[in-house]
């Protein structure tokens, strides 16, 4: 079993490269495969969840060609089957792209109900809603949600609430519909507005991605692309978390500012110095930090993947801090494992409440979740002693080479596969 073994205490000073956004890039390969022509995307992170999205996009028929780590040409016009198998679906979640692209493109897709990280309810009845209000039939058989229209017909569409895959499943599937389609109380997120630009490179009309109304006027055929994903502004987040909680000096390279500007406040509020340029932040924790408030909200509110990180360095502030989590209600499942390492937290609800300590201790603990995955190896690396974090296969959902790029910064990290590893890791750092 792979595990992630760390000897917390050092400062985690330098620079760092920040990837592609994975979340962008699940859904930008799957409206790849809306064309017959090739298309070429570069910037992808390579980590778990866009490999399997990849085998999955081969497995419908569609030609799959990696260029390089970070580059992928795909070819949709070789597709012979509009049916997602479950083994893909179970792994992760934004699978469920595939029933957008494939029910705007060939106007019927069947993709099995998705899978994903337990972090609690996050129903597709939007999503369902929106292929429905384009006139298309969406039933649930055998455990797969099945899609059909004759055609796709644009239409004025309200979501309930903020979601950015309905918003994005939405907008694929209206943008090979006939006519025009409105949503409202559309999801504004970074990578909502980066599908919207991908899928316009390829010909699609869309207009006002990045507020809460879209309009998309629908086109007969999408055409060859040559795409760049969006930097990833969580593993930007995550790095700027770990400089604040280990008392750190780093500078990420390959940021878009404005994307972290919830997180930069934050920080800011609880003393950290943040310095931004064109394409790089620099985050600077000189000393002990103050305790505030967070309560995630949809973009440009603080993110919900970002609040596990922001509680391990608010355990580490002076004074008590509340975390309020409005969106996922599972969001807190690695309390239990921050106060192995001594953390002092309760969660009431949908709301944490953190008496700051003096320090952590190393422990054994367990990733409950890929975000949390990330905060407690943040907890690791503050933390006096050796902690060791398990089930890391979540970690590598969505962090490209987490630990090489930590012991740039030069953290004590290492994977291991045994006992044996384990300590000769013990043995090396004494």
């Amino acid at each position: 079993m792979e595990q992630y073994i760390i000897r917390g205490g050092n400062p985690l000073v330098g620079e760092v490269e920040i990837g592609g956004a994975k979340n962008a890039a699940l859904a930008i390969l799957a409206a790849a495969i809306m064309t017959d022509e090739t298309v070429r995307i570069d910037n992808l992170p390579d980590v778990r969840d866009i490999n399997v999205l990849l085998e999955a996009i081969e497995r419908i028929g569609a030609t799959v060609e990696r260029v390089d780590r970070h580059t992928v040409t795909i070819n949709g016009a070789t597709i012979g089957d509009i049916s997602v198998d479950y083994e893909y679906i179970k792994k992760i979640r934004a699978s469920y792209y595939l029933l957008g692209a494939l029910l705007g493109k060939y106007k019927k897709a069947e993709v099995p109900l998705p899978g994903g990280c337990n972090i609690g309810s996050r129903p597709i009845d939007q999503h369902l809603k929106g292929f429905r209000a384009l006139g298309a039939s969406v039933d649930i058989l055998h455990g797969a949600i099945v899609a059909r229209a004759n055609e796709l017909t644009g239409n004025h569409i309200f979501l309930d609430m903020v979601s950015v895959g309905a918003t994005i499943n939405i907008m694929m599937a209206a943008s090979m519909a006939k006519g025009r389609t409105i949503i409202e109380n559309a999801a504004r997120e970074p990578h909502v507005v980066d599908v919207a630009n991908f899928l316009n490179s390829m010909g699609a009309n869309i207009k006002g991605a990045g507020t809460d109304v879209i309009r998309i006027k629908g086109v007969d055929k999408l055409h060859a692309s040559d795409y760049s994903i969006v930097p990833d502004m969580i593993e930007a987040g995550t790095y700027m978390m770990a400089a604040a909680a280990t008392k750190g000096d780093i500078l990420l390279k390959n940021v878009i500012p404005k994307h972290l500007e919830a997180t930069t406040a934050k920080l800011e509020e609880i003393g950290c110095e943040v310095e931004e340029f064109d394409d790089t932040i620099r985050v600077i924790a000189s000393r002990r930090l103050r305790r505030t408030h967070v309560k995630t909200l949809p973009y440009p509110g603080f993110p919900t993947d970002m609040q596990p990180q922001m509680a391990v360095v608010l355990a580490l502030a002076e004074g008590t801090s509340i975390v309020t989590e409005s969106i996922f209600e599972n969001r807190f499942k690695y309390a239990d494992e921050l106060a192995r390492m001594g953390a002092d937290v309760k969660v009431e609800g949908n709301t944490a409440i953190i008496d700051g300590v003096d320090r952590l201790t190393g422990a054994r603990v367990s990733a409950p979740d890929l975000r949390a995955g990330a905060a407690l190896v943040i907890a690791g690396l503050a933390a006096d002693g050796i902690t060791t974090v398990d089930d890391i296969m979540y970690i590598q959902r969505g962090y490209e080479d987490f630990e090489g790029k930590l012991r740039g910064l030069g953290a004590d990290i290492d994977r291991v596969f045994s006992e044996k590893e384990i300590q000769k890791f013990k043995l090396r750092i004494g």
